[in-house]
């Protein structure tokens, strides 16, 4: 292998640190010669991300500060990054939040503030990238997003999050026909739960993993590694034929659990 996502120009958005999949994804994008670049929020976000990647060895990374929930700052990011690659093949969009207080007890006391902040970041932000990521792909490629089994089933302690997640799934196929003829793929992977610094925000999380690895066909965890490889598959010359998909990678958990 190795050659996969040769001289492609890839945007990774939501690399936290090395266990989030986001970093997944990159280390196996970059092990097959892909020119990454990566975004950030805030100057603590920066430096933590400086940090991190000298420790895995990336010298003078790519970094643009991106603020997804503003969008004349997705514009300039993308203008950012036009300047310093040029040409993008492929996007992997690996952010999402909601307040910690929204991830427990009764969906309807769900905040009005609560589901639009949700929504906002988890959601909506994959239909103003891909606008502004759009124009840069104009030898097309591939755009993948970051999904959960809570978008289809209601997922004890995911909440809200959950509703965000299955607007993001309805974004992915309405995005697909849109640049379709783009040569642009959408689709969206999602993955079983894997112990990221986000998944420590929902209550009883140690025990869902239990509960996974117990009912899923295959009675393991899902790897990240095992996530980063269809993101792959979805982002090279191997998933050109694939788009608007919701693709399960959590060792056939959602056919049994």
């Amino acid at each position: 292998m190795g050659k996969l996502l040769r001289d492609k120009n890839i945007l990774v958005m939501g690399v936290a640190n090395k266990w989030s999949i986001a970093w997944g994804i990159a280390q196996r994008f970059i092990k097959e010669d892909a020119n990454i670049a990566y975004t950030y929020f805030g100057e603590k976000s920066r430096a933590n991300l400086e940090k991190f990647l000298m420790e895995e060895g990336i010298e003078n990374p790519a970094l643009i500060s991106c603020d997804v929930s503003r969008d004349e700052d997705i514009e300039r990011a993308f203008e950012e990054l036009k300047e310093k690659v040029g040409v993008l093949h492929g996007v992997v969009h690996s952010i999402a939040f909601a307040d910690k207080d929204e991830l427990q007890g009764y969906y309807y006391d769900t905040s009005r503030e609560g589901y639009m902040t949700a929504q906002n970041i988890s959601s909506y932000s994959l239909v103003a990238v891909s606008k502004h990521a759009k124009p840069l792909m104009n030898e097309g490629g591939g755009i993948i997003t970051l999904s959960y089994l809570g978008a289809e089933r209601a997922v004890k302690n995911y909440n809200v999050m959950g509703v965000a997640k299955a607007a993001l799934e309805a974004s992915v196929r309405y995005l697909a026909v849109d640049l379709g003829p783009e040569n642009i793929t959408v689709n969206s992977i999602s993955a079983g739960p894997i112990k990221t610094t986000s998944a420590k925000g929902i209550r009883d999380f140690s025990s869902m993993l239990k509960v996974f690895e117990d009912a899923s066909p295959m009675k393991r965890l899902v790897k990240t590694e095992e996530v980063a490889n269809v993101a792959l598959f979805l982002c090279s010359e191997l998933g050109t034929g694939v788009t608007g998909e919701n693709i399960h990678v959590d060792c056939g958990y959602h056919i049994a659990g």
